[in-house]
């Protein structure tokens, strides 16, 4: 009989670590893969508590379920100092799987998430995530070990980032994006020429950034990371320090920081970074074409969530927005 997950963990946790394994809870909220909390303790009766993240039966390890890519870029990120889950244990084995420390705090989407945050302590996450962002984007990513052109995969230039992007709207029917085609086509055609490309988390903002207190202590859902763009990262960032970019779906929140301020920020008060406003344009396309894919999934009986619902403000929103940048270039 091919053993259980909780027994594969189980098994190796004991083995290579000493820890007896005295609980194993799904975490909720994940979606690469399947994300669990487990408790354990050693000899000693001191206990700990790990994420185990781990590719579904049947799955095979790509895309967003590929963990044994997860686990390489937070095991080279280990020595640097970007703030990451510490791994303790990797299983190469098909379905594979990974075992990193559960860093307490809290990772909550000021605009999104409930419960709401503070507006103060909101604004001073936001900042700091801003400030941090730099740490990420110094990291030669040909000096991590184990981080090699068939993990990391190619460089994404800009075209590259926003032909991944319209691949995703191009799946949405259009009556569910309306005007997201005539805003890929102002993209198109102004796309702007690549500079130094670096780490790219993909993903990076409040809710994937475990923050104690004001402090990130630990980015986390690195399902997606690659070697691109700073200003795609960037771009991304500043969509959610807007809660009207979310009606019905979000919440406004007083006293975020500006989208300058936040440049500022991750920038030192240095040389500005050319095109910004492209890249934030850029974002809210990627939120809308996401939205409008999970929308589609939940009309079509794939997914079935009635909170999908919400969401037609909130993509025509985006687009408009966008669409906004884009006529300032």
């Amino acid at each position: 009989m091919t053993p259980t997950l909780q027994q594969r963990v189980t098994d190796r946790l004991r083995s290579s670590h000493g820890l007896t394994v005295d609980s194993f809870d799904v975490l909720p909220g994940g979606h690469s893969g399947l994300t669990y909390r487990v408790g354990a303790h050693d000899d000693s009766g001191s206990r700990s508590e790990w994420v185990v993240k781990a590719v579904p039966e049947g799955q095979k390890s790509i895309g967003r379920h590929d963990m044994l890519r997860q686990a390489t870029i937070l095991t080279a990120l280990a020595d640097t100092d970007v703030p990451v889950p510490r791994v303790l244990e990797v299983d190469r084995e098909e379905p594979g799987w990974f075992a990193m420390e559960l860093v307490a705090g809290e990772s909550l989407e000021p605009v999104l998430d409930d419960p709401a945050v503070a507006p103060d302590l909101a604004a001073a996450r936001m900042l700091r995530a801003a400030e941090i962002l730099p740490r990420l984007h110094a990291v030669d990513p040909h000096a991590l070990p184990g981080v090699t052109g068939d993990v990391a995969g190619p460089v994404l230039s800009p075209a590259d980032e926003l032909a991944r992007w319209a691949r995703t709207l191009g799946a949405v029917p259009p009556e569910l994006v309306v005007g997201g085609a005539e805003l890929l086509e102002a993209l198109s055609a102004s796309v702007p020429e690549p500079i130094e490309p670096c780490l790219v988390h993909g993903d990076y903002r409040l809710g994937n950034i475990i923050s104690e207190g004001v402090e990130p202590v630990a980015l986390i859902d690195w399902e997606i990371w690659s070697i691109g763009d700073p200003r795609v990262e960037l771009g991304w960032f500043l969509v959610f320090a807007d809660g009207t970019n979310f009606p019905g779906v979000g919440r406004e929140v007083p006293s975020l920081p500006t989208p300058e301020q936040l440049v500022d920020a991750y920038t030192g008060g240095g040389v500005a970074l050319p095109d910004l406003t492209w890249f934030d344009a850029l974002g809210r396309l990627k939120m809308a074409a996401i939205m409008g894919h999970n929308l589609r999934r939940h009309r079509e009986g794939r997914h079935h969530d009635p909170d999908q619902e919400k969401l037609p403000a909130t993509i025509a929103r985006l687009i408009e927005t966008g669409t906004d940048l884009m006529a300032r270039i």
